[in-house]
């Protein structure tokens, strides 16, 4: 039987059949074949004629620096995982399995452009100088993000699916307002990151208009991870995300975002489109989620094991490692060493997160507003009350 080929959009009046809109959206978990890879699952190197250029300046200690990053943004990411199992946080929300995507993206940006988080881009705040440490205080309740969101130009993450593609388009309206656009050497650039449920979001498509009209050096980057909380791909679009770019006049591109070598080309390509004025561009990083939503969320329930297994094949970590080895000959010390600095970080999160203090509830009312309103007043005294009422007598 003729298996359903990926469907892609040429008669405005055709309609895709169910098994071409899988097709076209899982590429058969490849991608499809407009995926851009630059190192393959076996860690083996593949030529791009699009891309080369863009990582032709890439040394073999830049690939470990990238490496290094890798695991220490997924180390940090499984200490916050457990932190919250144990009580510290509120909760964490993980990147496991895509870590590629928020490095390679996040190191091809310069000083002077501007990022703007969803809630799961750990990684990136990595690639701009934040610690981990700096990232506790929002999952523990203490604070609204710890670093200078100016000096760091990394905003502050954004809990409201979708919102901060409008705030994005905003801040590179300004970027073009203000003429800082069109020169490759010292243009700049703003990055924002959303995951696919957000594509369904109507601020995404806000974001995207207004962007596409005032020729904004804007590069939406999306994850897609796969999975909307319980919701799969099938269900929020009929055709490959990249490809949605076409119907508001701006390039798309899928990368495959467990390539951290892929995606710091096409960041970079991308970037250096809106610098000299032929933004805005997105980026599908087509990736996996490999742990669940975040912690509240349990994803056993609706998808299978077989499809983690595969992706487990896929792991952005590895291909580098075996990458480093046998290209390049790079010694087991050299992973050795990086395994132990990922243990020293552990430890300091751990310490951490354990020496911070206990957010008072009363906190929830008094840092959201510059000035008192009797409204919250109200709800500030209702809430202390109920919440009192639940302390015993011994304190």
């Amino acid at each position: 039987m003729e298996q359903p080929q990926a469907w892609v959009p040429t008669d405005p009046r055709a309609r895709p059949s169910r098994d071409q809109v899988v097709k076209g959206l899982k590429g058969v978990d490849e991608g499809g074949p407009e995926l851009v890879q630059l190192l393959t699952p076996e860690g083996e190197r593949v030529p791009d004629e699009r891309f080369d250029r863009h990582v032709a300046d890439v040394t073999v200690e830049e690939l470990k620096a990238l490496y290094r990053d890798l695991v220490l943004v997924r180390r940090a990411d499984r200490e916050g995982n457990a932190l919250q199992r144990q009580g510290e946080l509120g909760i964490w929300v993980p990147l496991l399995g895509q870590e590629a995507a928020q490095v390679g993206s996040g190191r091809a940006l310069r000083p002077t452009d501007m990022a703007f988080p969803s809630y799961r881009e750990h990684g990136v705040a990595w690639c701009r100088g934040i610690d981990p440490t700096e990232l506790l205080g929002i999952f523990r309740g203490t604070d609204h993000g710890g670093w200078d969101f100016v000096g760091r130009r990394f905003h502050p993450y954004t809990i409201v699916i979708g919102n901060q593609c409008l705030n994005a388009a905003g801040y590179a309206m300004g970027q073009r307002f203000e003429s800082r656009v069109g020169d490759p050497d010292t243009g700049e650039a703003t990055i924002c990151y959303f995951g696919d449920g957000a594509t369904s979001q109507g601020d995404v498509h806000e974001g995207f208009v207004w962007a596409a009209a005032y020729d904004a050096p804007l590069v939406f980057f999306c994850q897609n991870n796969q999975w909307a909380i319980s919701v799969p791909l099938d269900r929020q679009t009929r055709v490959p995300l990249y490809q949605r770019a076409r119907g508001y006049g701006f390039p798309g591109v899928r990368v495959d975002g467990n390539d951290v070598l892929a995606c710091l080309a096409v960041t970079r390509w991308a970037l250096e489109e809106c610098r000299t004025g032929n933004g805005p561009v997105l980026v599908e990083a087509f990736t996996y989620r490999m742990d669940s939503h975040t912690t509240s969320d349990d994803a056993t329930r609706y998808r299978l094991a077989d499809e983690v297994e595969l992706w487990k094949l896929k792991d952005p970590i590895e291909r580098v490692r075996v990458h480093l080895s046998r290209r390049h000959g790079v010694e087991p010390d050299f992973f050795e060493g990086v395994d132990a600095e990922a243990d020293e970080l552990g430890e300091r999160l751990r310490a951490f997160c354990r020496a911070m203090p206990q957010p008072d509830p009363e906190r929830m009312f008094s840092e959201v507003y510059a000035a008192a309103s009797p409204q919250v007043d109200a709800q500030r005294a209702e809430y202390l009350a109920y919440h009192a009422s639940f302390v015993d007598e011994e304190g």
